[in-house]
């Protein structure tokens, strides 16, 4: 890519502003560097840009597809977004849609750009096993491009938001899959940045494709009652402003504001009330000049409505995570019914509004456009989530973590020293200990509340003062995975509770890998470079590593398995060829003497043994899936076991047969079921194994039996005999109960040997 053409024919309507801003932009060739340092040049170069790339392509909707991009900078402009935060806009999706690289966005428009562009660039050149470890791997790139920049997120809140607004031209499996995800991360997210009027538009978006009939019924009660509401609200509106004169307060605005569809169907669904129950359907906003004159202002408010006990709330002297601002209060209103009541300065308005773009729309001083990083105080909760998002191999778990963090109303409770903490609502002095330092609550041993020792799993509430105990010897206890409530401190015991077992995990991984790899050089395979690039490709730094996350179920042996067999292929020279199986005459005559079955060879779901008679080995229950050999018997038949498996070391080899699963009858409708045990360590808690028997019974899986053996202070071991048809069903299911909060580990487990 050499440059960028400083002229372009425009064939689509573009907004007066961006008209504007090609008219007086100079139509000189601009040098990168020059252009960087050319407000209007750089925003004009970054649109022709972007129109000759998309040039020819088309949205769903028919329209030419540089509308999109158009859109999204415009909303940045909007948001007073700096002039790179614009051109990212327009440059947003030329990576992904087009050939053009990154470097080569860095090389035209400079880092700052590049790294905008980047941020928001989703990995659809990647391939990934499932759309939740694309989905995964996306949030996770996001969050860390924010902990850079924060404008990464409002720029793809602008995106996302002008999607949301064209969503219809979409398949219905596309609007439903964007509305979630819309209502579930970046509604959250906008929400936790503070930038109320994108977070009530995504969430009503998001709510007219999710529960449509629902959306429809709520605009329909809302536009009936809104000619008598405004009429209350201007009478109540003209009151207030006349009281706040005679008192001296110079109002600056005093407005009406409608509550969005979406937050009054939460409360009507919240308090279990219908439509014409739910009175505060609006509320009135007081603007003001000084914090002092707030509280003045509110002093006439109860004086002239009488103010509801409890519904009062000072953001004022006790601010939102999100920097929000201002004093609540619910009054009854002229006609007997609430009202709700915000009163707030000017500079507290834009942060309302805007948010943390509020830094550099409202912001006049030097440096207001320098980019905010999750090292800013107010980003704790993006902090929070980078400090274990990297530990989270599951990518389901993951997700989950994210959306359980991003929603919001805290609970604020303070340190003995006055400093304030947020914390999810629900959170105990265990979750505090941890949001304070990860050896806090390593060491906790006790806490006091408001001056009183209190049980560890008391929910705090807001204005609690919290004093942590700790002892050298205290360590967490597994019971209290039962009552936190935080991702973090969650994640925090498992990850002690796993260091303190290490030398059992790593034992338990090393036989289930010596199982599958076989007893030969096993111990030099460990220490090999082909193994230590293994352990790296499953992102563990070392070979123990990756045998400790093995024993304690964090990874499957099948991934394990299928990343040694990618390395040895890998390894191995192109013209190399494994020469077939061939059995020995030894081996035939062996196959002679084994008893033959009456049942039909075709269907036989081994291969290899047809019109023979054999049984599974039930000291490694292979299923479909895992590569088998048989072992011919004495009076048995022919054993099937798994490659690998520890009863093989002693066979001779004439007695071994080759054979593999029979694809035509696994395939069939009626497919075979097989024998697998498993056992499962988890909290010992009433329900547990009810839990569990229900995740399989969910997933059509039959329980043929199940044993529970439990100790005091000890976890629950429970020895489960289940019918699975293959190994794909058989790790599904390790995902699904891994999901449950009260599971510590899950394994695989044989029989007794023959």
């Amino acid at each position: 890519m050499s440059g960028i053409a400083t002229s372009t024919s425009i064939d689509v309507t573009l907004p007066e502003w961006l008209n504007k801003c090609l008219r007086e932009s100079s139509p000189r060739s601009v040098e990168p560097e020059d252009r960087r340092q050319n407000d209007a040049s750089l925003i004009c170069q970054a649109f022709s840009f972007a129109y000759q790339l998309h040039h020819g392509q088309f949205r769903k909707s028919g329209e030419p597809y540089i509308y999109h991009p158009v859109a999204v900078a415009g909303l940045l402009r909007d948001l007073g977004g700096s002039p790179a935060m614009i051109a990212a806009g327009f440059l947003h999706d030329v990576v992904e849609d087009t050939d053009v690289t990154i470097e080569e966005i860095e090389e035209l428009f400079g880092s700052e750009v590049r790294q905008l562009v980047e941020g928001v660039t989703k990995l659809s050149k990647i391939n990934f096993k499932s759309k939740t470890e694309s989905q995964a791997e996306n949030f996770r790139r996001m969050f860390l491009a924010m902990a850079q920049d924060i404008r990464v997120i409002v720029v793809k809140l602008a995106d996302r938001l002008h999607n949301m607004r064209t969503l219809q031209y979409m398949s219905e499996d596309s609007r439903r899959r964007s509305a979630q995800e819309t209502r579930d991360i970046f509604a959250p997210l906008a929400n936790r940045l503070g930038i109320w009027h994108i977070k009530w538009e995504l969430e009503d978006l998001a709510f007219k494709y999710l529960e449509p009939e629902a959306f429809r019924q709520m605009q329909q009660h809302v536009s009936e009652k809104r000619t008598a509401r405004e009429e209350k609200l201007a009478k109540a509106t003209d009151i207030l402003r006349e009281r706040l004169q005679q008192a001296g307060i110079r109002c600056l605005d005093i407005s009406g504001r409608p509550k969005h569809l979406y937050s009054i169907y939460q409360k009507m669904q919240r308090q279990q009330k219908e439509f014409h129950e739910i009175y505060d359907l609006a509320a009135l906003r007081i603007i003001v000049e000084s914090n002092e004159e707030c509280y003045r202002a509110l002093a006439v408010v109860h004086d002239a409505f009488r103010p509801i006990p409890g519904r009062f709330k000072d953001y004022i002297g006790l601010p939102k995570p999100n920097r929000y601002q201002s004093l609540h209060t619910g009054v009854i209103g002229l006609t007997g019914r609430p009202l709700e009541i915000q009163i707030r300065t000017l500079e507290m308005h834009h942060i309302a509004e805007y948010g943390i773009a509020a830094h550099w729309k409202y912001k006049e001083t030097g440096g207001s456009n320098s980019p905010l990083t999750a090292a800013d105080e107010k980003f704790t909760w993006l902090r929070q989530l980078l400090e274990w998002q990297s530990d989270l191999k599951d990518a389901q778990e993951y997700l989950d973590s994210v959306k359980d963090n991003l929603f919001e109303d805290d609970v604020y409770v303070f340190t003995p020293k006055g400093d304030v903490v947020s914390l999810n609502p629900g959170s105990t002095s265990i979750d505090f200990a941890y949001r304070i330092h990860t050896e806090v609550g390593n060491h906790c041993s006790g806490a006091r509340v408001n001056g009183r020792i209190v049980p560890l799993s008391t929910r705090l509430q807001n204005g609690d003062i919290v004093e942590i105990l700790t002892q050298k010897n205290s360590h967490p206890s597994l019971d209290w995975l039962n009552f936190v409530r935080t991702s973090t401190a969650k994640y925090r015991i498992k990850q002690w509770y796993k260091r303190s077992r290490r030398e059992e995990n790593v034992t338990r991984g090393k036989d289930l890998l010596e199982k599958e790899l076989g007893k030969t050089g096993f111990d030099n395979l460990l220490k090999s470079d082909a193994m230590q690039t293994v352990a790296e490709k499953c992102n563990y730094h070392s070979v123990e590593d990756l045998l400790a996350g093995l024993g304690y179920g964090e990874i499957t042996l099948n991934l394990v398995l299928n990343r040694w067999r990618d390395v040895v292929k890998a390894q191995q020279p192109a013209t190399m060829v494994i020469p077939p199986f061939v059995p020995k005459e030894s081996t035939a005559k062996a196959l002679r003497d084994v008893p033959h079955t009456s049942s039909r060879a075709s269907d036989s779901p081994i291969l290899g043994v047809e019109g023979l008679v054999y049984h599974l080995a039930g000291c490694c229950t292979p299923i479909p899936g895992e590569s088998i050999i048989g072992v011919v018997t004495r009076g048995r038949g022919i054993s099937i076991h798994r490659q690998g498996c520890h009863n093989l070391d002693n066979v001779e080899g004439d007695r071994l047969v080759p054979v593999k699963w029979n694809a035509a009858v696994e395939n069939s409708s009626r497919p075979h079921t097989y024998p697998v045990n498993i056992q499962i360590e988890a909290l010992d808690r009433v329900g547990v194994l009810k839990d569990i028997l229900s995740r399989l019974s969910d997933q059509g899986i039959n329980v043929r039996h199940a044993q529970v053996k439990t100790a005091s202070g000890q976890p629950a071991l429970m020895d489960l005999g289940i019918d699975i048809r293959d190994r794909s069903q058989l790790e599904q299911v390790f995902v699904q109960i891994k999901k449950m909060s009260d599971i510590i580990n899950i394994r695989r487990v044989g029989q007794a040997e023959e």
